[in-house]
């Protein structure tokens, strides 16, 4: 864990990571082997993390491939024709619109991850991370599906708009960190990302958001076409 760090950043962001994995959980039909593979794969990351083994960042291949690039497996996974059947048939799309309602905590926990120089200040609202409007409106669009008052169109439209946002600043993020193809943020790097339990934010949380949305949007545009 990071020293000196206020408990309140750890407790809000364990809280928040909590959240993300519980209503993913409950917007998917409770599919409780992928919730407890979920877990597990939360469990040996924060192992990792806890023992130093994603700080050393001049190894090659560098080893926080080992949070990126299954993560992006898993998701690409997730969306072949097999999984699609399963999510329109599971899928709670209020549950799903309500879990972006996460990003409001993240976005706090990564500005106190700024003022603790732990991260750039690219990465927070005051930079270039727009993500905390997703957060903001998640509980406005989710009612208003709630009560069919929305379009599917408008929906649709939202959600583009939150994966383009919350994977830029994942490719912000990435680019100023402490790896080999830093392109940002050299005086004050993302190290934050490297320690439990932030190490779940681009392990878990970020993927299931992206997945969530691309999810959503392919279902969006499935109905459309019905």
């Amino acid at each position: 864990m990071i020293d000196n760090l206020p408990i309140w950043i750890d407790v809000l962001f364990i809280i928040a990571c909590i959240l993300t994995i519980l209503l993913f959980h409950y917007a998917n039909g409770k599919p409780l082997k992928v919730t407890l593979g979920i877990v597990l794969w939360c469990i040996g990351h924060s192992v990792l993390a806890l023992n130093g083994f994603y700080q050393i960042t001049d190894s090659i291949p560098p080893r926080f491939g080992l949070v990126l690039v299954p993560s992006a497996l898993l998701i690409v996974y997730g969306l072949l024709p097999k999984q699609q059947n399963w999510l329109l048939e599971k899928r709670n799309m209020v549950i799903s619109t309500f879990l972006h309602i996460v990003r409001v905590p993240v976005e706090i926990v990564l500005l106190g991850l700024f003022l603790n120089q732990m991260i750039p200040e690219l990465m927070t609202f005051e930079g270039r991370n727009f993500d905390i409007v997703m957060g903001i409106t998640a509980p406005i669009i989710g009612f208003l599906l709630l009560k069919k008052r929305i379009s599917k169109k408008a929906l649709l439209v939202w959600n583009i708009v939150g994966l383009f946002l919350v994977t830029f600043i994942l490719v912000n993020g990435i680019l100023s960190a402490e790896l080999p193809f830093q392109q940002f943020a050299f005086d004050q790097p993302n190290r934050g990302i490297s320690y439990f339990p932030y190490v779940l934010l681009p392990a878990t949380i970020v993927p299931i958001v992206i997945w969530t949305h691309l999810s959503d949007i392919l279902i969006l545009l499935k109905k459309q076409s019905e």
